[in-house]
């Protein structure tokens, strides 16, 4: 009896023993474990929300316009640019030169194009001083003339070399008659002085800039051929 009582006992003290060897894992779970926790903290560094980056175009600043002892006299109102989707939203662009086209996701304007570009041409012509006056078609004043367009291509191109392309088309009406009287159709490819987004941005800056100086220049060339009448003193 005693005995038995022994081997009992003996039985109960050593459970416990046998459970905890359950719990020493081999060298290789351990590894594996490892391996896991690792996996784990790159898939959470990885899933940290990358910054974006935003561009805008060079836009003159505060300018004194040039004196012209002899303007125009005629009132400008800018109007819309209209363009596709793409353009109307904040998304760089790029395409291969194809039909296909896709965009940047962390890099972006800091506003639709056809918003940046509405702006430089306003402020270009106003500061260039031509014109008795420049405003935007949202303000109150009443104008002659309506000048706005339209954008076909604001994109990065890639192929043998990399440009950034503009193409757009502003058109002049009169407000009076409901008339077009003037339209210029603008398309050239900059070079890009680099293959990151940055350099294609600079290139895109620099051809809106020289297309809207281009389109200026037709425009004064249409109202010396066509002046419009004085105003009545």
């Amino acid at each position: 009896m005693k005995r038995e009582n022994h081997q009992l006992m003996t039985k109960r003290t050593e459970l416990p023993r046998a459970r905890r060897e359950r719990l020493v894992f081999p060298p290789t779970t351990k590894i594996t474990l490892w391996l896991l926790a690792l996996a784990l903290g790159l898939a959470a560094g990885c899933g940290t929300a990358r910054p974006s980056k935003y561009y805008q175009l060079t836009v003159p600043g505060n300018i004194v316009p040039a004196v012209d002892s002899n303007p125009i006299p005629v009132t400008l109102l800018i109007g819309r640019l209209m363009g596709p989707a793409l353009y109307r939203e904040d998304q760089i662009v790029y395409s291969s030169g194809g039909e296909s086209m896709g965009t940047y996701e962390y890099q972006r304007w800091s506003e639709p194009p056809t918003e940046m570009i509405a702006e430089v041409i306003l402020r270009q012509f106003r500061a260039s001083g031509h014109y008795r006056g420049v405003y935007t078609l949202r303000s109150a004043i009443h104008g002659d003339f309506l000048l706005h367009g339209h954008l076909y291509d604001f994109k990065e191109v890639s192929g043998s070399a990399l440009v950034g392309r503009v193409t757009m088309e502003l058109e002049l009406r009169n407000i009076k008659t409901g008339t077009t009287v003037w339209t210029h159709f603008y398309t050239h490819d900059e070079p890009s002085n680099g293959k990151e987004v940055g350099a294609v941005v600079a290139a895109l800056d620099k051809n809106v800039q020289q297309g809207i100086a281009e389109c200026r220049a037709s425009l004064d060339q249409y109202f010396a051929e066509h002046p419009p009448a004085q105003p009545a003193p």
